[in-house]
């Protein structure tokens, strides 16, 4: 058995920042997980359709580990990224960092770790590994799925060599930060302002505020585009609010972020953005209400009143980057 020692095992509500949060406690750092989000500029938006999918993906954070390395340029933390085809060179890699007693981060597919109870394919999962033994690997996972856990080994190496969408090679991570890290809190400007950027220009009208426009005149026709919306549009509706975002899709914990920072830096631009931050949270878990009541009943009114909200969205969280690029 290796173990690593000292780690603090508290899960919190999204997988990569549970897992940064981790790694990063363990090199003496100690953030908050909105902080972690918000330094690793982690809001976005995107809405996915295509032929070959059975329903569209709503998504509210930036890529799986885009995250991850804009927090590790914000702060100046060396990040160290193990990618291979192999498995055995695979856990090579991760065995030798808890073996010299450090903690390491996995990007792998939920559907084939033992402790999770829904089975659905997610290959940008993240979770941070502590230590092993023969038969099981010793995993801190969100707080929703058990915050400590453990899976076998077998069914951790298929999480790891999973091939599909979003997933990675058998990636692993480690992170160190420097003997002087740069203070947190001259990041928080930075990295709001190149949030708020990618939201407000994004390169395909999928993305970002034209993204939620988009979405807003697509999801009252969602009943007719689902083949079976009694399961899609309240699964949809369960994915916004809980499976790893905080809720909100995410917007609970940029909102919550923003007013960290406002305790930390006196600033109006940062107060209105938070304010809309807060309403469009509000708006969002609104969304999902409709989306799931508008499946289980069939009655395509609450997906015309999930379209007016998301209309609306659109124009909020437009307002909050343009005031919040202007700090």
């Amino acid at each position: 058995m290796a173990m690593v020692e000292d780690i603090d095992l508290r899960g919190m509500q999204h997988c990569e920042t549970t897992a940064l949060g981790v790694l990063l406690r363990h090199e003496g750092l100690d953030l908050s997980e909105p902080m972690l989000f918000g330094l690793g500029s982690g809001l976005s938006f995107i809405y996915w359709d295509s032929k070959s999918m059975g329903f569209p993906f709503l998504g509210g954070r930036v890529k799986p580990f885009e995250l991850t390395r804009n927090l590790a340029a914000a702060l100046g933390l060396e990040l160290l990224v193990g990618e291979t085809t192999s498995p055995r060179r695979a856990w090579q890699n991760v065995a030798a960092v808890i073996d010299a007693g450090r903690p390491v981060g996995l990007q792998l597919d939920s559907y084939h770790l033992d402790y999770f109870s829904t089975k659905v394919h997610f290959g940008g999962h993240v979770v941070a590994m502590y230590g092993y033994d023969r038969q099981d690997a010793y995993l801190v996972d969100t707080e929703p799925q058990g915050g400590a856990v453990s899976t076998s080994l077998a069914g951790l190496a298929r999480a790891r060599a999973e091939r599909g969408p979003m997933t990675a090679k058998h990636r692993s991570f480690t992170i160190t930060a420097p003997s002087d890290p740069t203070p947190p809190r001259d990041r928080i400007i930075p990295a709001i302002k190149a949030c708020a950027d990618a939201f407000l220009n994004p390169p395909i009208a999928n993305l970002g505020h034209r993204g939620i426009e988009k979405t807003a005149g697509q999801v009252p026709k969602w009943l007719q585009r689902s083949g079976n919306p009694r399961e899609d549009l309240p699964r949809t509706a369960v994915l916004m609010e809980r499976a790893g975002t905080g809720g909100a899709l995410f917007r609970n914990l940029y909102r919550d972020f923003l007013a960290e920072c406002a305790q930390l830096i006196d600033n109006s631009h940062l107060r209105t953005g938070h304010t809309l931050y807060a309403e469009a949270a509000t708006l969002w878990t609104q969304v999902a209400a409709l989306i799931a009541t508008a499946g289980e009943s069939g009655d395509a009114t609450h997906l015309a009143q999930a379209g007016s909200a998301l209309h609306e969205l659109s124009r909020v969280e437009r307002d909050a980057m343009q005031a919040l690029s202007r700090i």
